[in-house]
């Protein structure tokens, strides 16, 4: 594949890819917001919206990687060193293990707290461990330095996403928003 061909991911592929962004924005600002807020009728509603979203987003990850296990993701240009390329599948690798493991640490995190999730406010969510204030805090932790792995490695996602389009112009960011014409382009 030449520097200038791009082969794009699926419509059901970049769907998932920005619903997922959107939610992780989302939850991300909310859970900031809602964190130091005094305990009031407001918090308590915010919080069950950042479960959801939470939930959502694993639901949506699951669903993204049962696709692309069934469906190939397109190449990188061959303008792409080797080295760039290994940094994208673990840096992918890290963003997907991310999308599980914050929303089950803030699952296990609220089973630790007794405060069970109601998914839309009708599904329970069952917990995942009984009640323990300490452990619960701990998971609490956990839950937020993650979110803070995650929201560094995005910046980076989306930086090197940026230098690809704008420095590089060898169609990466294109592979993702197919609409897109390349910088400098006369179309």
């Amino acid at each position: 594949m030449s520097k200038f061909e791009v082969q794009r991911y699926t419509t059901t592929a970049i769907s998932l890819h920005w619903l997922i962004a959107l939610l992780i924005f989302a939850g991300w600002g909310l859970g900031f917001y809602m964190a130091d807020l005094p305990l009031s009728p407001a918090k308590l509603r915010y919080f069950s919206w950042h479960k959801w979203i939470g939930v959502t987003v694993f639901l949506l990850a699951m669903i993204r990687v049962a696709w692309l296990a069934t469906h190939a993701a397109p190449r990188l240009p061959n303008a792409i060193s080797p080295w760039q390329a290994r940094t994208a599948r673990v840096s992918h690798s890290a963003l997907y293990l991310l999308m599980f493991a914050i929303p089950v640490s803030g699952w296990l995190m609220s089973s630790a707290k007794g405060v069970q999730t109601i998914y839309f406010g009708i599904l329970p969510i069952p917990n995942l461990i009984g009640k323990d204030k300490a452990l619960g805090q701990i998971l609490s932790d956990v839950h937020e330095s993650l979110a803070y792995v995650l929201a560094a490695l995005v910046v980076v996602h989306i930086a090197a996403a940026l230098k690809h389009h704008f420095i590089e112009q060898d169609g990466v960011l294109k592979r993702m928003i197919p609409f897109l014409e390349s910088p400098g382009s006369n179309s």
